[in-house]
């Protein structure tokens, strides 16, 4: 699959699209998901464009999972949450359906179900808010 360079997270790096931001360096990016499985649920995406894992170059990895921990413990400690899922996605068959590669990261507790990934979108203030107690714990 060729990178397209008009997907929904190519626009956002590109700052076409607005995004509710938790972090960004020099090679990452972290942003709330519109559509969270749980309150909290963040995004954490390379700059570089690549489709998925399986065809980023090697060198994107250090920076993308030192920024996936980073913002996986201030996922947790922001949102008061039990644990976290940490999942990634390679081609449509796996689940994937933004083709720039991107990690989740989803705040658990003991309990609670995980949401859908339905389609609703969340409400901006509710975003705004969840982005804030993991901004703070950044």
């Amino acid at each position: 699959m060729t990178y397209d360079t008009q997907n929904i997270f190519a626009k956002i790096l590109r700052g076409e699209i607005p995004c509710t931001k938790v972090y960004e360096d020099d090679h990452t990016i972290a942003f709330m998901d519109i559509m969270p499985q749980a309150d909290g649920h963040t995004l954490v995406l390379p700059k570089a464009a690549s489709v998925n894992l399986l065809d980023a170059d090697a060198s994107t990895f250090a920076a993308l999972f030192a920024s996936v921990q980073k913002i996986a413990r201030a996922v947790k400690t922001g949102m008061g949450a039990d644990g976290v899922i940490i999942t990634q996605f390679n081609e449509a068959a796996a689940g994937q359906t933004v083709f720039h590669l991107h990690v989740h990261v989803i705040p658990r507790w003991e309990g609670v179900a995980l949401r859908r990934h339905s389609g609703t979108m969340e409400s901006p203030d509710v975003l705004k808010a969840n982005a804030a107690k993991i901004i703070a714990a950044l």
